[in-house]
């Protein structure tokens, strides 16, 4: 199981708590992690990609094992410390202002 931490307004949504466990099956991606957490919450679709070019929505960045991840292609592997579980996956609302 893939642990992945979620922003306050995706939990809300989601109706659940900071932290989920989703079952990503093959190689844990960008891609497979993030359609395993679609496939599990379907509200979420949209929210964090866009619906036809899957890209990462504005103001949203991915972060784990003390790195950012928000520019890496779909298909890259994550550590082998998310895919175990050890470390969670972060989906994280950016800060905007003036």
């Amino acid at each position: 199981m893939v642990r992945v931490v979620l922003p306050y307004h995706l939990r809300k949504l989601a109706q659940t708590g900071p932290e989920v466990e989703v079952q990503v099956e093959g190689p844990v991606t960008l891609r497979t992690l993030l359609d395993a957490l679609e496939s599990r919450y379907p509200m979420l679709k949209g929210t964090i990609r866009d619906h036809v070019t899957l890209q990462r929505r504005p103001f949203l960045r991915y972060f784990t094992c003390e790195k950012d991840l928000s520019l890496e292609p779909l298909d890259a592997p994550l550590p082998a410390e998310v895919a175990a579980g050890e470390e969670p996956f972060l989906i994280v609302g950016a800060v905007a202002g003036g």
